[in-house]
């Protein structure tokens, strides 16, 4: 798998099929977790591409756009609040990364990855010959896509939740335990998209 810049040009000559895979969303008290699987096209790079959580909004929104244009296959999946809830968050985690993966497509049909790279240090249970990256997002250019769609997505769906569930900040934390979220939590009381196996959730609800 050809790498895109300068960024990535350490990184070891991949398959060309190679999918990169993150997930976006496992600290936030609130919301799905997010997960983005992505295969890039080597005869259409992308430049700027790196961990979205070093690139400003403005720059993550341009490069979501260029990489459903450009890679090959994309797909992002999730898991619900009642899975994290239900089989804890990494769990939950490495399932909406294996959904992420079984939804790739080219051409209408399954796309079957010679190779997926994985952020992190765990790997979901699947078929796939695949490999954890520890900071992976920083270091392969298909794992950087795939934080970039994945935290796109999410965000979006925080700023949708923020209209219909009004006063908890949502826009602009995104479901983080912020001072100014914890203070909305006692106000407000627990919405339907709070985790309640979380602990600041799950002291509010013993409370009351």
């Amino acid at each position: 798998m050809v790498q895109t810049d300068d960024l990535f040009a350490d990184a070891p000559d991949y398959p060309r099929l190679t999918a990169g895979v993150d997930e976006v969303g496992r600290g936030p008290l609130c919301g799905d977790v997010v997960a983005a699987a992505v295969v890039l096209d080597p005869l259409q790079p992308i430049e700027g591409l790196n961990d979205s959580k070093k690139l400003s909004e403005k720059k993550r929104e341009a490069l979501f756009d260029i990489i459903r244009e450009r890679a090959l296959s994309y797909c992002v999946a999730r898991a619900s609040v009642e899975e994290i809830d239900r089989l804890n968050i990494l769990h939950a985690s490495l399932l909406a990364m294996k959904r992420a993966v079984e939804g790739l497509r080219y051409q209408g049909a399954e796309l079957e990855p010679e190779l997926v790279l994985v952020d992190g240090n765990r790997l979901p249970q699947w078929r796939y010959r695949a490999e954890a990256v520890v900071k992976g997002d920083s270091r392969v250019a298909a794992i950087a896509a795939a934080s970039i769609l994945a935290k796109v997505v999410r965000d979006r769906e925080m700023q949708a939740m923020d209209v219909q569930y009004p006063g908890y900040g949502l826009a602009g934390h995104k479901g983080y335990p912020t001072k100014a979220h914890l203070e909305a939590l006692k106000r407000l009381g627990v919405s339907p998209i709070h985790r309640r196996s979380y602990a600041p959730v799950r002291a509010l609800l013993e409370e009351s």
